[in-house]
């Protein structure tokens, strides 16, 4: 993802709510139960570690079984000591005591969700690091991992788990993505993998697909427990012996046999976190509620137009209705280039206020650049004593639309089909249009003469865009 492109704004859930989700996730409450049976005679290794020989009492602690339990236990364990949650006394004696920090989990929200914050880091370190059996069998006679043999790089294992969980927030945030609904893991492997101008994958790159969706199922199972995913794992019957009977009849169509993967409300503040913290623009709705209403229409200029929406929702929510209408017609005007733009998202935005604003609008009748947007709201809500726009408005405000649309959307299908009706109806629009007074007319009128389909209507445009510009420049 480039560090300069916004990305789509994500609707986060409440920061009480999500401490309270961060609270119960099983990585943090594991940490936090580790923090408290915390004794004198709890000892740690030279790295911080705890002691192999309590670990089985911490992991019985936890209430856990099984091969894995050791495991789940050190790790649980290592995030106490990330986050403060146990703090070492005494490095050389291994000495440990419950650390200040615990506290935290009782704190505020943002506490709470500091503490979690370094859980996820630690979380995420662990995921990538190679599988436990890969470590041992690269492990030499005298005890030491030979990481050439295992073809490790561990910066570059993190990069790439930083740009899955990068490609997934997007996935997610974008308005066509799939919302709250889970990513097919081969999905979320290919776009680390496949080039996007690649037709069909060869069959080396299928390969290395298939290859990233099992380091990827790996990582996910490790992640779950922190609460930044949830995670169904790719099914065990995929990876068993070919030559082995199968146990019971599969969908071989069934996608979600191949793992499924999702963010959590959860993942989500914590991987905007990390994107702010790394540079990128990574908005939220609700961060311009607060804003002047020229800070909105600039703001929400590259937003969806959902997500437009409710930002000037909740941006409405906080203002008297007649003041806020008001406040959003003087942020429309100017002449600049985003100004079109501006104009469009305070018409949406006005969309959204009551009759209540009326006054507000009859105010900016005369206005040569509001007055034909007062008159669209006022005659679509129903209000009389609207006066007639004259030609001239009627022009500047067809430029200043269709200026809007193509700041917002580019050469789109919608905006084709607009220019095509304008042609249509009006038969005489390119031998005035080029005469409006308007910063943009020029680079609309070169616009319609690429988009429109019919090439003699096209050089009519093209020839009233030269007309334009050669008028500017005099």
């Amino acid at each position: 993802m480039s560090d300069s492109s916004p990305l789509p704004p994500v609707r986060l859930h409440p920061e009480a709510e999500l401490a309270r989700d961060a609270l119960s996730t099983p990585l943090l409450v594991r940490a936090a139960r580790l923090a408290r049976w915390v004794g004198e005679d709890t000892r740690v290794d030279v790295g911080g570690g705890l002691v192999e020989e309590q670990l089985p009492a911490a992991a019985a602690h936890l209430g856990l079984t099984g091969d894995e339990a050791a495991a789940s236990a050190s790790e649980a364990w290592r995030v106490a000591v990330d986050t403060g949650l146990v703090e070492i006394l005494d490095e050389e004696e291994g000495t440990v005591a419950t650390g200040e920090d615990l506290a935290l989990l009782s704190g505020s929200p943002q506490d709470v969700l500091g503490v979690w914050m370094t859980a996820l880091e630690t979380a995420l370190a662990d995921a990538s690091v190679p599988d436990l059996d890969d470590l041992v069998d690269a492990m030499d006679d005298g005890g030491e991992v030979d990481f050439a043999s295992l073809d490790w790089d561990p910066q570059a294992e993190q990069e790439f788990l930083d740009g899955v969980l990068g490609n997934l927030y997007l996935l997610t945030v974008s308005e066509d993505g799939p919302g709250d609904g889970p990513v097919p893991l081969p999905a979320l492997a290919a776009s680390m993998i496949v080039p996007s101008d690649m037709g069909e994958p060869t069959n080396d790159v299928l390969e290395q697909v298939s290859d990233a969706m099992m380091r990827l199922d790996d990582q996910f199972r490790v992640l779950e427990p922190v609460g930044i995913v949830e995670y169904q794992p790719v099914d065990e019957a995929l990876m068993a012996d070919t030559d082995e009977e199968p146990a019971a009849v599969v969908d071989e169509t069934d996608v979600s046999r191949y793992g499924m993967v999702r963010l959590t409300p959860l993942g989500l503040y914590g991987l905007r976190s990390r994107l702010l913290e790394a540079g990128l623009t990574a908005p939220a709705v609700g961060d311009l509620a607060d804003k002047g209403a020229d800070t909105l229409l600039d703001g929400t200029s590259t937003f969806p137009p959902s997500a437009a929406q409710a930002e000037t929702e909740q941006w409405l929510d906080r203002r008297e209705p007649l003041a806020a209408a008001r406040e959003l017609l003087t942020a429309a005007r100017g002449s600049d280039a985003g100004a079109p733009l501006r104009r469009l998202r305070c018409q949406q935005a006005l969309s959204l206020v009551g009759a209540v604003a009326e006054p507000a609008l009859r105010d900016v009748l005369d206005d040569a650049e509001l007055g034909g947007l007062a008159r669209v709201w006022l005659t679509e809500r129903g209000f009389g004593d609207v006066p007639p726009p004259s030609q001239d408005m009627v022009f500047w405000l067809t430029v200043d639309t269709i200026a809007a649309q193509l700041a917002a959307e580019g050469n789109s299908e919608e905006l084709q089909a607009l220019v095509e009706g304008l042609a249509q109806q009006h038969g005489g629009f390119f031998a005035a249009a080029w005469r409006v007074d308007h910063p943009a007319t020029a680079d609309v009128l070169e616009a319609m003469g690429r988009l429109h389909p019919d090439k003699r209507v096209a050089k009519e445009a093209r020839k009233a865009a030269f007309k334009a510009r050669s008028q500017q420049g005099s």
